[in-house]
């Protein structure tokens, strides 16, 4: 079974991050995808973003990164969690079928 890995960013990389991060794991796992969750600061994406399946994070990132991405803001607010799970789901199940 192939591994994803998944870039998960924020301001600091370590306290939204890790909400972030623990949510997406678990949801993953939950849909039979196995993972690789790393938590990093947004500044860090573009330079790392070559080496991953799949972008979440809680702010923007910048223009330039090609690799898909999830905004994952409302996972922080609590508002609509239900349609970033969703995203998340459904990028995966897009990279697994080009693969």
């Amino acid at each position: 079974m192939k591994t994803y890995k998944i870039l998960v960013a924020c301001g600091s990389g370590v306290a939204t991050s890790t909400v972030i991060a623990d949510r997406v794991k678990r949801l993953c796992e939950e849909n039979g995808f196995n993972v690789n969750v790393q938590q990093v600061k947004v500044v860090q994406v573009e330079n790392m973003s070559k080496d991953f399946d799949l972008i979440v994070a809680s702010t923007k990132i910048p223009d330039t990164v090609t690799t898909p991405y999830v905004f994952a803001i409302n996972y922080l607010t609590g508002v609509n969690r239900e349609k970033t799970d969703s995203d998340v789901i459904e990028k995966l199940k897009k990279i697994a079928g080009s693969n």
